[in-house]
């Protein structure tokens, strides 16, 4: 029987733990095939709807992505719903519909609420609260208050790229994220084995079906790989995350990504574990870690690639210069974007 290990803390951040990984080699890694590089509609096509709805899916599809990323998260009555945080508040009018629900800490938890309740609520892109007032994150991105979103299903979810599979053709996969297992674990309810559940249902069991599993919980990924996965006659394809709190560094090793090797297909680290944030245009750092991926047979997916010009790092010029570093110097084999329009543009123009 698996037994958990002390968890480290798996919420992703901005503080940088590395800039050059230890003892890996500055140059370059060799280029995968064009043919053969992956875009990735993080939270479907969030740049121009709002993250996570059924519309932001539909479009993130039509404009080619390889796969459409779900984060997962799970209802008071266990129906797992597509949401990137643990709490409604920032893309919600949670706390309007259901005031006093919150917990001590102010925050409105999906897991306090049924998938009816929670479908109730109306979906917006994600804004902070100033003075009382609702403000847009990313100002140019979709308006507050305009049209109608809701919550929905990963089970709907599954259902539209399968049908949209079907009615065109295509072969569209699916990138899940189990959001948070230790949470879930302290709330009695056992996402791992519900989202395994739901994947098994709509026919994804093996390595070589269109999809990607991932999680920042290493723990988990092993618990998944050695346990869960066995037990339902599944070989699904792992990606650990990995986030910028020092509790990742030593995934960062060559140690570490043999331990990875050893239970998952690929990585997903932040862009800024790829090439140091302080590079210039004329003095390009890029560290060893994706080189020392390929060696260990690890895909490798960056997050996050935006175009809005303060999420682009000083040493690219503009969102396609920042696709060419990457895929053309620093050799990786994929992208999570909330544009993928622009990537998939991108690489047709570089076959």
């Amino acid at each position: 029987m698996y037994r958990v290990p002390k968890q480290p803390s798996t919420k992703p951040g901005f503080l940088l733990v590395l800039l050059l990984v230890a003892g890996c080699a500055g140059g370059p890694p060799d280029t995968p095939p064009v043919e053969e590089r992956v875009v990735i509609a993080h939270r479907g096509a969030s740049g121009y709807l709002p993250e996570h709805t059924i519309a932001a899916k539909a479009m993130a599809y039509a404009q080619g992505a390889d796969f459409i990323e779900q984060d997962l998260v799970m209802t008071k009555d266990d129906e797992l719903v597509v949401l990137h945080d643990l709490d409604l508040d920032s893309v919600s009018n949670v706390s309007t519909l259901f005031p006093g629900r919150a917990r001590d800490d102010g925050r409105h938890y999906v897991v306090d609420f049924t998938l009816e309740e929670i479908r109730q609520l109306a979906v917006s892109e994600r804004f902070k609260v100033e003075d009382g007032s609702a403000i847009t994150v990313s100002p140019d991105r979709f308006p507050l208050g305009k049209s109608t979103f809701r919550v929905h299903t990963f089970a709907e979810e599954i259902e539209l790229i399968k049908g949209l599979n079907k009615s065109t053709g295509k072969t569209v996969g699916l990138y899940p994220e189990i959001k948070d297992p230790a949470f879930h674990r302290r709330e009695g309810k056992d996402i791992s084995a519900a989202v395994l559940d739901v994947l098994a249902s709509y026919g994804y069991s093996k390595s070589t079906d269109d999809i990607y599993l991932q999680c920042f919980d290493r723990y988990e990924l092993m618990r998944i790989h050695e346990d869960l996965l066995p037990a339902r006659n599944m070989e699904l394809a792992l990606v650990q995350l990995i986030g910028a709190e020092a509790d990742f560094a030593p995934l960062l090793t060559e140690e570490g990504i043999r331990e990875i090797s050893g239970y998952a297909a690929g990585i997903g680290p932040s862009m800024h574990h790829l090439v140091d944030p302080d590079s210039t245009a004329s003095d390009l750092k890029v560290t060893g870690l994706v080189a020392l991926a390929h060696a260990a047979g690890l895909k490798v997916h960056p997050y996050t690639f935006r175009r809005e010009p303060d999420q682009i790092p000083a040493y690219a010029t503009d969102f396609e210069n920042l696709l060419d570093i990457f895929f053309n110097q620093v050799g990786v084999d994929g992208i999570f974007t909330d544009f993928p329009d622009r990537a998939v543009s991108f690489i047709e123009a570089d076959k």
